[in-house]
């Protein structure tokens, strides 16, 4: 069953470590043995048809701790594009890389420096792209963007973003939760964390994929050592939208109440008698299941979307594809999901770049757009933040022995890359950072990954510092002991 991030918010003044305790179910082990069954009932809040009750005064009760200080966003859309697209042929234009194409690197540029692959030696490597300006503000995309170009002043550019990890799967796990190995709450968890849930009927935190998840998988939406209520809800846009939320054949809603209330009281018996607050979590899953049959099906069909929306998204109902996921992530924000995660692969161009990159933007450029398109005129942009990124960038060197005149592809590069935030508090318009005429180095405001994730909670009213949880003897934050806030990404 599905875990329900509910409006629990543990940071600050609430002991860490520790999940808050319905009002209803706090008694001690020795006051359970001196009540008398319909006492205990009564008092326990374990009766029949109670346990829901008990699940929305937990929320009602820890949703006061809420924000640090006023929020400029409310919701996330985080895209991220598993695998690493390269910036140098999408946003950060190098006219001297393509001057010098196929050229010998200068040693000095790739002295002390390890790469995945390629190894110390490599030629250098233009992009085959044209770039042009765009938008008011004058933004430098590549024809790749054609859709993406006309909203080219909501978008702030950072680009001297830089991590520490130089493969995927440890990459995807510094980006997600500031930790280059597995066990870490992921950035949406310490979001859910910190700010709990709008909608009872929802999770607070939903993942949608378009392809599989490839790399560090499942850790990226793990709640680690939070409270599993905080991880994220996979949805699937075709076939049962999560993994076992319809009854089993021959049985109805009905029975399904039935269960669950006998087992929310066995439940509650354990808990009380144990202590273990992670049986809390469990019923909290199975009520969250019983409302999401409900909310689900209707959230997920797409039927109801004006023929003039599914056209400018490129969505088609039924159907498996990003296109369809940036939909129902507008679709979520409107019901009140704090934060959706986008996750589309196959952005890894080791070879073959001047073919497949041009595919992945296909697929991407127009719904990317008309989701900012249509937040924007729905008046739901200035409360909802999009995040396009990536674990890591790509060099200004060729990969590939065969690769002759042209691009082959490229190999990973964690010293300077880019990313783009929209909406939410961020000042559209925007560019940060540079790097040197190849693209190798950060030469100008350089941003790690722990000042962007220290930005985008400031965005959401949360003090990247303050947001802390206390596990094995210390205090964990997702931006661990660094971070700064980029203000000049501030609106």
């Amino acid at each position: 069953m599905p875990n329900q991030p509910a409006a629990s918010s543990l940071h600050r003044d609430q002991p860490h470590g520790q999940a808050p305790h319905c009002p209803a179910a706090c008694l001690d082990r020795d006051d359970i043995f001196r009540l008398n069954r319909r006492g205990f009932l009564s008092r326990g809040g374990i009766g029949f048809g109670s346990i829901a009750l008990a699940s929305m005064l937990c929320e009602q009760s820890s949703a006061a701790a809420g924000p640090h200080f006023p929020p400029r966003a409310k919701h996330v859309i985080y895209l991220h594009m598993i695998g690493a697209p390269s910036q140098l042929d999408l946003f950060d234009e190098k006219p001297e890389l393509v001057k010098r194409h196929n050229q010998p690197c200068p040693p000095e540029v790739t002295k002390d420096r390890d790469f995945a692959f390629i190894g110390k030696t490599s030629t250098l490597a233009g992009s085959p792209w044209k770039f042009s300006r765009h938008g008011e503000c004058g933004h430098t995309m590549s024809e790749l963007w054609p859709h993406l170009s006309n909203v080219a002043d909501e978008l702030a550019f950072v680009h001297s973003l830089h991590t520490e990890e130089i493969n995927h799967a440890p990459a995807q796990m510094f980006l997600h939760s500031g930790f280059g190995r597995g066990g870490r709450p992921s950035f949406g968890s310490w979001v859910s964390y910190g700010l709990g849930s709008e909608n009872k009927d929802l999770p607070g935190y939903v993942v949608l994929l378009s392809g599989p998840a490839g790399g560090a998988g499942t850790s990226m939406w793990s709640p680690g050592f939070l409270p599993s209520i905080y991880q994220g809800i996979q949805f699937r846009s075709e076939g049962d939208p999560v993994l076992f939320l319809s009854n089993p054949e021959g049985r109805s809603i009905e029975d399904r109440r039935q269960v669950l209330d006998a087992l929310g009281e066995l439940n509650e018996q354990h808990r009380l008698a144990t202590g273990d607050e992670e049986i809390a979590t469990r019923i909290s899953q199975y009520e969250m299941s019983y409302r999401m049959q409900m909310s689900v099906p209707e959230l997920m069909s797409l039927e109801g979307e004006t023929a003039e929306t599914l056209s400018l998204y490129g969505a088609q109902p039924g159907k498996a594809s990003f296109a369809n996921n940036c939909l129902l992530a507008r679709r979520l924000v409107e019901r009140g999901v704090r934060l959706i995660e986008l996750y589309d692969s196959d952005w890894d161009h080791h070879g073959t770049i001047e073919k497949r990159l041009p595919e992945k933007c296909r697929q991407t450029d127009r719904p990317i757009a008309a989701l900012i398109t249509d937040l924007k005129r729905r008046g739901l942009l200035k409360d909802t933040l999009i995040i396009w990124g990536s674990e890591f960038g790509r060099t200004p060197l060729n990969q590939g022995s065969n690769q002759g005149t042209g691009l082959s592809g490229r190999d990973h590069h964690k010293d300077a890359f880019t990313c783009w935030l929209a909406g939410g508090g961020v000042k559209g318009g925007v560019s940060y950072g540079k790097t040197d005429e190849f693209g190798m180095d950060v030469v100008q405001d350089g941003v790690h990954v722990h000042d962007l994730n220290a930005t985008v909670l400031h965005l959401l009213g949360l003090d990247h510092e303050r947001l802390t949880y206390r596990y094995q003897g210390r205090e964990f934050r997702l931006t661990d002991v660094e971070g700064r806030i980029v203000r000049q990404l501030l609106g």
